[in-house]
């Protein structure tokens, strides 16, 4: 079955270039070590205090990850963080990560407390599928089961009949594909390539990206392994085919981890946000880890997978939002919205627990 695609290349009105570089613009210097060691000590005692969950994602600052494990809450990958979100006690979570991390922890949790270092910390996935485009190209499609990515709105989630992530989309959708249904999916187009080409669904993308696995280049990949023959490649799913077949290993941050710890290889070059480098590091330190190349020959970065909306999450801002939460930091949604998108998020979650029960089964 070969795959359809359906290019949307006009400005939604929801970002851009212009926010793009926003965002590296409200990303603030480095603070030197005494003043860190201050800030970080200053949230542990606040988030105790206050009875306050940090959840972050592994793509934030490595500081704000070990800042979260530390006190009790946890660092993931997004389908993780939901659920550790859901199930904590907390009254009031912190979410370091980007917008629809923080939406998704609100929809599952409508009765908790909500805030996030920056809420225009966004995802290029996001802002290139609007929401009433969504909508449209749904209702041109209605024969099609909606599968929609984690990174999205909740808006687009409670269009859909399924939300998925790396962790889980390919299982879903292979079950999709094994009932006969035929998936509507969005947004990001290498993922759903790589789930075509691994389940021969029958799938109609949205052409979304994320701007950092976007950049990875095959060619420059090919020369770094000639140079590390021993290394092995490990690549997250959203990166460009090109780039996949050169990879020795394709799963979700999560995956990737359990990766690295497990294959008996020392030296490992990743595709994906340089910041998931520092848990690596962390689980098996005698183990080398390179970042993949995002640069050509000539290129002032060569290896610059830094997603530019996790960096807007800082510790003056964790600090900010302890001290005196302003209104504005706090996470907010349509409570119809809500109701819609937490179905299609109900349906992973439990599709993700029958099949650990599963694995824990057979093992």
């Amino acid at each position: 079955m070969s795959i359809q695609t359906v290019l949307f290349d006009k400005p939604t009105g929801r970002g851009g270039p212009i926010q793009l570089a926003e965002a590296w613009a409200r990303v603030p210097p480095p603070v030197d070590r005494q003043t860190e060691a201050l800030l970080r000590e200053e949230i542990l005692d606040r988030l105790a205090s206050q009875a306050t969950t940090l959840v972050a994602h592994y793509y934030v600052d490595p500081v704000i990850q070990d800042l979260a494990e530390r006190s009790g809450g946890c660092v993931a990958d997004s389908l993780e963080m939901a659920r550790f979100g859901r199930d904590c006690e907390a009254d009031t979570l912190i979410v370091a990560g980007v917008r629809f991390m923080g939406e998704t922890a609100k929809i599952l949790s409508p009765e908790k407390r909500i805030f996030m270092p920056d809420t225009d910390a966004n995802c290029s996935l996001d802002l290139g599928c609007d929401s009433e485009e969504f909508n449209a190209f749904c209702d041109q499609h209605p024969d099609r089961t909606v599968v929609v990515y984690a990174n999205t709105s909740a808006a687009v989630k409670a269009r859909a009949d399924w939300v998925v992530t790396s962790s889980v989309g390919l299982e879903i959708v292979a079950h999709l594909h094994a009932q006969g249904k035929k998936i509507l999916w969005a947004p990001d187009r290498h993922l759903g390539s790589y789930i075509q080409a691994q389940t021969g669904a029958d799938m109609l993308l949205w052409q979304g990206s994320c701007l950092v696995h976007d950049e990875f280049k095959a060619r420059e990949l090919v020369q770094l392994k000639a140079e590390l023959p021993s290394a092995m490649v490990l690549a997250h799913p959203e990166s460009p085919a090109d780039v996949l077949a050169h990879a020795d290993f394709i799963g979700s941050t999560s995956q990737m981890l359990r990766a690295a710890k497990d294959f008996p290889t020392q030296q490992f070059i990743i595709a994906t946000d340089q910041r998931l480098l520092h848990k690596m590091q962390q689980l098996t330190p005698n183990k080398q880890f390179i970042a993949a190349p995002t640069g050509g020959n000539g290129a002032s970065c060569k290896s610059c997978a830094f997603c530019p909306w996790m960096s807007m999450n800082t510790l003056e801002r964790i600090v900010g939002l302890l001290r005196e939460p302003a209104p504005y930091a706090e996470i907010h949604v349509d409570h119809n919205i809500a109701q819609l998108a937490q179905q299609s998020l109900d349906r992973m979650l439990e599709f993700a627990a029958n099949q650990q029960k599963q694995l824990s089964t057979q093992n």
